[in-house]
């Protein structure tokens, strides 16, 4: 299994799903998200798999940090989902679109997201209206970073199900998340489908049929981002490069032709 350097002394476990935390750094107690939990977003709400899907810690990071991080309304939050299948759909998360932000001035904030071990798709979809919009399937492997940019309805799910899967990512201090479009539809407008153990997708018919567009994950260059460099360490050695996360008003052009 290759493994990511998240940049700071954070451990995940995978029996049972949760964190260890090294002396010099701060996390909170998981939350688990349950497969009851997450069954309105499910192509078969009524499959089986294990009880608990993931854990979340929001909120991790180097104590030297704290300030800096409250200071620029920024939060790291580390995911760790179990191995296996729902049915046949693989592990994922539910699906939601980020709540608008005071501090960002209204709008819906983005999501940066760093795999450490496993294979990751970031699926996402701009809206999650009757016409979801355009519709991506980006693949990440360990040390890959994805974007999701504001106001999209967007899932991670886990590619390989004889792998867990755990990840990190940058949001918004203010974060909330946002189900109810999704679960009126049933979930989002692709459905993650194994095959023989491999991924495919069966198109959600609640929705107005749009293509799925399957790609690697950019470079994001635009956003000041650095490759193979952990996303925590590149804050540690510029604080401001993640603001965009926290203000997305101050980029509106780059989400004006973003490209996940």
């Amino acid at each position: 299994m290759e493994k990511l350097n998240p940049g700071f002394d954070i451990v995940p476990h995978f029996d049972p799903l949760g964190f260890e935390y090294g002396k010099n750094c701060f996390g909170p107690k998981v939350e688990h998200r349950s497969l009851n939990s997450i069954r309105p977003s499910l192509r078969d709400p009524r499959c089986h798999g294990p009880e608990i899907v993931y854990a979340i810690a929001m909120d991790v990071g180097k104590n030297e940090h704290r300030e800096l991080l409250q200071n620029r309304h920024l939060l790291y939050g580390a995911v760790i989902y179990a191995a296996g299948n729902l049915g046949d759909e693989p592990i994922r998360s539910q699906g939601h679109i980020h709540q608008q932000s005071t501090f960002a001035q209204g709008w819906s904030t983005p999501e940066v997201y760093e795999i450490w071990s496993g294979k990751a798709v970031i699926y996402m979809q701009e809206t999650a209206n009757d016409n979801p919009g355009r519709c991506y399937a980006v693949h990440a492997m360990a040390g890959e970073v994805v974007i999701v940019p504001p106001g999209w309805a967007h899932a991670t799910i886990s590619a390989d199900p004889n792998e867990a899967l755990s990840f990190g990512a940058w949001c918004d201090r203010d974060y909330g998340f946002e189900y109810d479009q999704v679960r009126e539809h049933q979930g989002l407008a692709w459905y993650p489908i194994l095959k023989s153990g491999k991924l495919d997708w069966q198109y959600n018919a609640r929705y107005k049929r749009q293509k799925l567009i399957e790609k690697s994950p950019e470079k994001y260059a635009d956003f000041g981002l650095i490759q193979n460099t952990p996303i925590y360490t590149q804050f540690e050695n510029c604080p401001k490069t993640f603001d965009f996360v926290s203000r997305p008003d101050k980029v509106k052009g780059l989400w004006n032709l973003f490209l996940p």
